[in-house]
C-alpha cells in the first residue's frame, strides 16, 4: 500500500471516555464544551474540564477537536463572544464547524487554529469542498451519503492541502447528514442545536383509521428486504480500511460521544489495530477482519453496514445487540495484594467469567472467585452504579483497562 498515515479520530463525550481514547490509540478526540455542539446530552466540558482534557490528550500524544457546529441563531452568536480565543488559549488542535457565521467569529478570534467543516454542513462535492478551503478550512467532514467513488472524485479535483475525513464507524442519522427537524416537531428538542431526542429510534406502531377498526393498532415489522420507515443500522467499515484509504480519506472518525467507554476502547482498539495492520502488512490485516469484527460486536451496537460507501444504504430496524456486558474499568491495580480496584458498570457476581481488555497487549479471562469492598469486607455481588471494588486478578492491569462478561 501507498506511503500513508491515517489519522484515528474518536469520540470523547467525557473525561473517562477521551482517557479510555487516548488509551487506546486514538491519535485524536474530538469533545465538545457545555455550549454550541450538536451532542448536547452528553456530559461534555465545562471551561475548566475542556483545558483539562486538552493537556491531556497533548499530554499523552493526542490531539484535541473542538466542536462548535450547532445551526446558531442569533443569540448564539452573540453568547460566542471570546469562546474561540479562549479555546484557543487552552491549546486546541481545530473547531468542527458547520455554520458559517459561527466559522467567521472563529476565524476572526483564533485564525491561527484550524476550521474542520462538519458533516453537517452536508458537503456532498468538490466545488462545496473547494469553496470551504477557500473561506478557510483545512479539513472537510464529508457527508455520510458519498459513495467510495464520489469521494475518490473529490480529493483528485481539491488542493491537497485540503484533507477529508469520514465517519467510519457508529450510529447513522435517517436525516440527511443529520439535518433533522423531526425531533423539533416531535419534542420541542432540537436536533440542529444538539439536543436531539433521537425519535428515529422510537419504537411505532401503525393505527388504522378507518370505521371498520377504529384504535386498531397494526406492528411494523420487518419484510425481507426491509423496512422503508427508518435505516437504523449501524456504519462498520473496519473490514474496507484499504478502500477508504484508496480514495482519499485521511482521518477515519468513530461516532458516538454518548455511547459508553466500553463502546469507545474497543471501537479504538479494534480500528487503531486494523489500520496499522492495513498499512504494514494487507495480508495479515485480511486474516484478522474476524478479529476486528468480533471486538466490535462485543459492546452495544445495530446490524453493521457500509452505509453509502459501497451502493445505497439499507433499512433493518433491529433492537441493539451485544456480544459482552460492559461491567467496569480498571481505576488501579494493587501489586502488593495482587488486585484491581474496579468501578463497575453494570452487576456483576462471584462465578462470573470475566474479560480484561487492556488499552495495550493481550486480553485475558478469569472467573471472579473473591470480591472485595474498598474496606476489605468479602462481598457475593456488585450491585451498585459506579460501585468501587477490588478485585484479585491472575496477573498485573493497566489503568483503563476495560472490563466486560460475555453474554
Amino acid at each position: 500500500m501507498r506511503n500513508f498515515s491515517a489519522e484515528l479520530l474518536a469520540p470523547a463525550g467525557d473525561m473517562e471516555k477521551l482517557k479510555v481514547a487516548v488509551a487506546y490509540g486514538a491519535d485524536a478526540v474530538y469533545l465538545s464544551g457545555t455550549a454550541f455542539g450538536l451532542r448536547a446530552k452528553a456530559k461534555n466540558f465545562d471551561k475548566t474540564e475542556l483545558a483539562e482534557a486538552i493537556s491531556y490528550a497533548h499530554k499523552h500524544g493526542s490531539k484535541a477537536y473542538i466542536t462548535a457546529n450547532i445551526f446558531a441563531h442569533n443569540s448564539h452568536i452573540n453568547e460566542m463572544d471570546g469562546y474561540f480565543s479562549l479555546l484557543r488559549d487552552m491549546g486546541a488542535d481545530a473547531f468542527i464547524i458547520s455554520d458559517p457565521g459561527v466559522m467567521a467569529a472563529a476565524l476572526k478570534e483564533a485564525p491561527d487554529v484550524e476550521v474542520h467543516v462538519s458533516t453537517q454542513a452536508n458537503i456532498t462535492n468538490y466545488r462545496s469542498a473547494i469553496f470551504w478551503h477557500e473561506m478557510g478550512a483545512s479539513r472537510i467532514i464529508l457527508a455520510r451519503e458519498l459513495s467510495l467513488e464520489e469521494i475518490s472524485e473529490i480529493r483528485q479535483k481539491c488542493p491537497k492541502s485540503l484533507k477529508l475525513e469520514g465517519f467510519v464507524h457508529g450510529a447513522m442519522c435517517m436525516s440527511y447528514s443529520g439535518r433533522c427537524m423531526l425531533s423539533q416537531y416531535m419534542s420541542d428538542r432540537d436536533a440542529n442545536l444538539g439536543n436531539c431526542a433521537q425519535p428515529c429510534r422510537y419504537k411505532y406502531r401503525l393505527l388504522a383509521e378507518e370505521l371498520s377498526r377504529p384504535g386498531h393498532y397494526m406492528p411494523v415489522r420487518e419484510a425481507e428486504e426491509g423496512t422503508e420507515i427508518f435505516s437504523a443500522e449501524d456504519l462498520c467499515m473496519v473490514s474496507h480500511i484499504p478502500d477508504l484509504i484508496e480514495a482519499g480519506l485521511e482521518s477515519f472518525k468513530i461516532e458516538g460521544r454518548m455511547k459508553s467507554s466500553f463502546y469507545v476502547g474497543m471501537a479504538v482498539k479494534a480500528y487503531n489495530r486494523a489500520i496499522s495492520e492495513a498499512l504494514t502488512d494487507e495480508a495479515l490485516y485480511q486474516k484478522n477482519i474476524p478479529i476486528y469484527t468480533a471486538m466490535l460486536k462485543m459492546a452495544s451496537h445495530r446490524p453493521f453496514s457500509t452505509g453509502f460507501y459501497f451502493a445505497k444504504a439499507n433499512s433493518t430496524y433491529e433492537p441493539y445487540r451485544r456480544t459482552h456486558d460492559y461491567i467496569g474499568i480498571v481505576l488501579a491495580y494493587d501489586e502488593t495484594i495482587g488486585c484491581a480496584l474496579i468501578e463497575q458498570r453494570n452487576a456483576f457476581e462471584i462465578d462470573d467469567m470475566l474479560s480484561f481488555i487492556p488499552p495495550h497487549g493481550e486480553s485475558f479471562d478469569m472467573e471472579a472467585t473473591k470480591i472485595f469492598d474498598e474496606k476489605g469486607t468479602s462481598l457475593s455481588r456488585v450491585p451498585h452504579a459506579k460501585q468501587r471494588v477490588l478485585l484479585p486478578v491472575s496477573r498485573p492491569v493497566e489503568e483503563l483497562t476495560l472490563v466486560c462478561r460475555k453474554l
